[in-house]
């Protein structure tokens, strides 16, 4: 019998669907500029699964996709961000390099957000004293200095 939870989310309009099952590898917040302007927020609340229980269940075909460093490099980049083309609604992020699946927490429904840390908190635009370690860039293990700032 497989317990793990199963979650669904959805664009705005709803023409693309998707759920994703088991545990998320990371939940935590970002306070990049790309982050920041990607979301239209001050801050963005993220999560991070294995591909494996991830699935486009409606609209595959509506998915539209945007590799800000391909388009202005050569590279490949380290974000592929996907909305749906009806509405503009954001879907999922796929993070090649990583091997994960970037899914805005605010998608998922019935989910309990609980993050574990503050990435990239030098470039924050809305302070959130809550307690969690703030990295100034990245977590060691995620490639960066592991430097954490005060709140």
């Amino acid at each position: 019998m497989n317990m793990e939870q199963t979650y669904k989310g959805r664009c705005f309009c709803g023409a693309v669907q998707f759920s994703v099952t088991g545990e998320p590898a990371l939940m935590a917040y970002c306070h990049c500029d790309s982050c920041r302007h990607w979301s239209a927020g001050p801050v963005n609340a993220f999560t991070l699964w294995s591909p494996d229980g991830f699935k486009v269940t409606q609209g595959a075909d509506n998915i539209g996709a945007f590799d800000k460093t391909a388009a202005t490099s050569n590279e490949a980049g380290m974000s592929n961000r996907k909305w749906c083309k009806t509405c503009g609604g954001h879907v999922f992020i796929d993070h090649p390099g990583m091997g994960l699946v970037d899914i805005p927490a605010a998608l998922l429904e019935g989910f309990a957000f609980n993050p574990a840390f503050h990435v990239n908190y030098q470039e924050s635009v809305h302070p959130m004293p809550d307690g969690l370690p703030k990295f100034k860039d990245l977590p060691e293990a995620a490639g960066g200095s592991g430097e954490e700032i005060p709140e």
